[in-house]
């Protein structure tokens, strides 16, 4: 089974991009690349177990296993030693990382309280676009009744294009929700 967006983007969406910024090649047509999600939690210093909880969610919400990321170096002030668990991440590619783009854009950010769309200016310069979600809770695999605890994470759509403006008609044509 080949997921809705990855169709629409073979089918729809690299048409419109090589009509739009006349591309030559198609290998010049901007394309999805990998979408990363990172879950930074300085909590887990004094409660081993939300790590291990928020490993759970992140695997439900992404279909995959996350890795646990650690501390590069000691700060002393946030009681952190290098070596340290404190968050976890996991990259997306190929078909898992079409079907959550699918479940972020259409269920999960019109689940966000007074959800105005993305910001535009969220681009890096190189044609990645990075969004902070402030609960986890706006995905429909966690279950509200079972979370210990609220936190966010860090999602970052990697892309091809060589420049924002780019990025963000590839975004646009995916379905992306862009407000302010």
């Amino acid at each position: 089974m080949v997921p809705r967006l990855k169709s629409r983007y073979r089918e729809e969406i690299m048409g419109l991009m090589q009509k739009g910024f006349s591309y030559k090649n198609i290998m010049q047509i901007p394309k999805l690349e990998k979408i990363v999600l990172n879950m930074g939690l300085g909590e887990a210093i004094e409660n081993k177990k939300l790590l291990e909880t928020s490993l759970e969610e992140m695997t439900l919400i992404s279909g995959q296993r996350p890795v646990k990321t650690k501390a590069k170096k000691s700060v002393a002030s946030f009681k952190v030693r290098k070596g340290m668990e404190i968050g976890c991440r996991v990259t997306l590619r190929g078909d898992r990382m079409y079907e959550f783009l699918d479940r972020f854009i259409n269920i999960a950010l019109p689940r966000v309280r007074d959800f105005k769309g993305v910001s535009k200016n969220s681009f890096d310069g190189r044609g990645n676009f990075a969004v902070g979600i402030k609960e986890q809770i706006i995905f429909p695999e966690i279950d509200y009744d079972k979370v210990e605890k609220i936190h966010g994470m860090d999602v970052v759509i990697c892309t091809s294009a060589k420049s924002d403006v780019d990025a963000r008609k590839l975004l646009e044509a995916f379905g992306m929700p862009y407000g302010r």
